[in-house]
């Protein structure tokens, strides 16, 4: 109440241009200013009256004052008070537009509207989720899931915040499928551009040239799944099992690709084995042969996603396969298994749910990128670019853009359910609550070498890319003159002084700092609520939690580019008005990221045994308390996983996010695509090298923040020492 009663009385309802923060508002005739005012003064006034039922139902739980919980009377008013609120708040935030009614049978019925809405501001914020929680209180009264106030409430807020920002803007852009030429709408027009050709084609297996782009991409994915998963699985045993010298090179350099803008990793490869390529000139001129394009299409599309998106897959790898249990290795090798069976029949399958999570991660990456296929995809047409070209190109068919996001859903949520299929309702638990002071055993000699030689070859070949990009950054004109100069670097981050103090003059400097703060702030929420939303899935039952988790992965499902049309277009006019601002940038880049949190903290709370929040509520910790003391500090990997991602996606992000800046925020990615589409590559390559160390110096803060999770095992050194105690050394 007090929230909401603050939001109704004191807080602007309306946005404001210079931001609450700015506190310019409370200078300029606030309260009676009718830009500033809260809805408390507007409807005083008369120039809102819509607003004051919501006062009224704000003020109607005072009755309840002194009734216990339990009393159904409590529970009642409460979830009376919350609906009734929740729907008058949006009735009247979406029946008025800028021009009045916003609907035709509204200025029927009631006349035409003497006023108009404007976009909602902080005030309607607090209100908002006032009611929410007054009807999260109301259920948790009536006993659902336990009478646990903080379950509910996390529920609802989830519910809240992804039918918002995820399905409304959603289901806006996919309700044009139906849309025809002339602005109709038509089922028929739907199934023909479903069922086209473009899209479902066969040829190449009949001797064609081309198949259709949803084969295509389905194919690409599969595959890239496949691949990312198994690098994945290597690089987290070398980090984890091995006491293989070139560790933390490995973690450095397999964090690499996923901080570097993906445009920039395709010109690598294209400066590398183009047809002007140095290993592809090389291997012609050694073996007498005509050089060719092979790297355009689908061989340059799976090197590039694969080096882009196994650090996706190492990252949700390597806390599981930390936190498998060394007992149960040890407890299969007294039962005499070797090594190879106690890797194939213990270890791996406690590895599952990481596993299954990668491929997911991994093949709903592949099908939602867009950098990588626009620079290298050549003939190897796939959805994500088809959809940007529906949008973007000359033929403007937004209808088509929208049948290729439901195709691309498809496949998405059949891969969904495909990996619930295969870990079914096993148990992977392995970190439980008693002591496990274990040493993992040593992983089967074949098996080391055969990993380290992966390694190997991908440390070779990350870093002859990444070798590229930074000499590349330094040439003067690459191809033209191969002369070394600093003129990219200083043209894009120049620095000098003035009457003022420091001047940052370099053309880049603003968009710089304009994408770190974004990014940094963005990263926190995003991790937050994907591991909230984690051990809702994880540890809580209730009704509909197969959907809440389909809706938590939606986000990550769609193109980026469907996205920032979708938030366009959702988002452009009241009462949600925040298009141009830096806060649809924020918002998108959380809910776009949440699922991969979603993800990590899955994966990993599926082996922390429940016996750990008994243990917490016998003691009298409530849930809320069990989550914040003892739940979070055993997700340290996945916390990291979901920070450093979100982080590193905020800073590198283009497709969602190509719609959405502006001349006020502008971004980094955005200002890189506008130098290579002046032919500007050296400046072009030159940020992205500089956006490399600068992540690379967050994500290592960001680990010193975060910490390790201590789960009672002993290393090799520390076993060692141990010993050497206990035998008096």
């Amino acid at each position: 109440m007090a929230v909401g009663l603050a939001g109704f009385a004191l807080l602007p309802w309306y946005m404001l241009d210079d931001g609450l923060f700015s506190f310019e508002w409370l200078l300029n005739g606030y309260p009676f200013d009718k830009n500033s005012a809260p809805a408390l003064f507007l409807a005083l006034q008369g120039h809102k009256l819509w607003l004051a039922p919501m006062g009224l139902l704000l003020l109607l739980p005072l009755s309840l004052w002194g009734r216990p919980k339990n009393d159904p009377v409590f529970a009642n008013v409460l979830i009376a008070v919350g609906v009734a609120g929740l729907i008058w708040f949006f009735a009247q935030g979406f029946g008025i537009s800028l021009r009045g009614w916003n609907f035709g049978f509204l200025n029927e019925l009631f006349g035409k509207f003497p006023d108009r809405q404007f976009g909602m501001g902080w005030g309607a914020v607090f209100v908002g989720c006032a009611f929410l929680f007054l009807l999260a209180l109301g259920i948790a009264a009536r006993g659902a899931v336990g009478g646990d106030v903080f379950v509910v409430s996390s529920i609802g807020l989830i519910i809240g915040l992804v039918t918002l920002f995820i399905f409304m803007p959603v289901v806006k852009m996919l309700g044009s499928a139906l849309v025809t030429e002339d602005g109709g709408y038509s089922a028929s027009s739907f199934l023909g551009k479903f069922l086209s050709s473009r899209i479902w084609g066969l040829e190449c297996i009949m001797g064609g040239s081309r198949c259709g782009v949803a084969w295509n991409s389905l194919f690409l994915a599969l595959v890239v799944g496949f691949v990312t998963t198994l690098l994945g699985l290597v690089f987290a045993l070398i980090a984890t099992r091995t006491n293989a010298r070139f560790q933390k090179v490995l973690r450095a350099l397999t964090v690499l690709p996923v901080i570097t803008p993906p445009f920039v990793i395709g010109l690598a490869i294209i400066l590398l084995f183009g047809l002007s390529g140095v290993f592809t000139q090389g291997w012609a001129e050694l073996f007498d042969t005509q050089p060719t394009r092979w790297v355009y299409g689908l061989p340059g599309l799976l090197i590039a996603q694969t080096l882009a998106f196994t650090p996706i897959a190492f990252l949700v790898l390597i806390g599981v396969v930390e936190g498998v249990s060394p007992s149960m290795e040890e407890a299969a090798q007294t039962l005499r298994a070797n090594r190879w069976q106690t890797f194939w029949t213990v270890s791996l399958p406690l590895m599952r749910p990481g596993l299954a999570n990668a491929f997911l991660l991994g093949f709903i990456e592949s099908m939602a990128d867009f950098g990588n296929p626009l620079v290298l995809g050549g003939n190897f047409d796939v959805l994500s670019t088809e959809i940007f070209f529906a949008i973007v190109g000359a033929q403007y068919d937004q209808a088509q853009a929208a049948v290729l996001a439901i195709v691309l859903l498809l496949f998405t949520l059949t891969a969904f359910y495909a990996q619930r299929f295969w870990l079914g309702n096993k148990s992977y638990t392995t970190v439980a609550g008693k002591g496990d002071a274990g040493m993992h055993p040593p992983l089967p000699r074949a098996l080391t070498l055969g990993i380290g030689s992966i390694a190997a070859f991908w440390l070779l070949l990350t870093v002859i890319v990444y070798c590229t990009i930074f000499y590349a950054s330094f040439v003067k004109l690459w191809g033209v003159d191969a002369s070394l100069t600093l003129d990219h670097y200083v043209q894009a981050f120049a620095i000098g002084w003035n009457e003022f103090g420091i001047h940052w003059k370099g053309s880049a400097w603003d968009s710089f700092f304009t994408t770190l703060w974004i990014a940094l702030i963005s990263a926190l929420p995003t991790a937050l609520i994907g591991l909230l939303t984690a051990y809702l899935l994880v540890r809580q039952s209730f009704a509909g939690k197969a959907a809440f988790e389909f809706g938590t992965m939606l986000s990550f499902a769609i193109p980026g580019t469907v996205i920032g049309v979708s938030y366009v277009i959702a988002f452009n006019v009241p009462p949600i008005e925040i298009t141009g601002t830096a806060i649809i940038l924020i918002i998108s880049f959380i809910f776009r990221n949440m699922p991969v949190g979603v993800r990590a903290g899955v994966a990993s709370m599926s082996q922390l045994d429940r016996s750990l929040d008994e243990s917490s509520l016998t003691l009298g910790a409530n849930s809320f308390q069990t989550f914040i003391r003892i739940i979070l500090p055993l997700l340290r990997p996945a916390i990291l996983a979901a920070l450093v991602y979100s982080f590193v996606r905020a800073m590198t992000a283009i497709s969602a996010v190509i719609f959405l800046v502006s001349a006020r925020y502008d971004l980094s990615t955005s200002y890189i695509v506008g130098r290579v589409e002046n032919n500007e590559y050296g400046i072009a390559i030159a940020y992205s090298t500089a956006l490399i160390f600068v992540m690379l110096l967050v994500i290592g803060l960001m680990q010193l923040i975060v910490g390790r999770r201590d789960i009672g095992r002993r290393g090799q050194a520390g076993s060692a020492r141990q010993l050497q105690v206990a035998g008096g050394g």
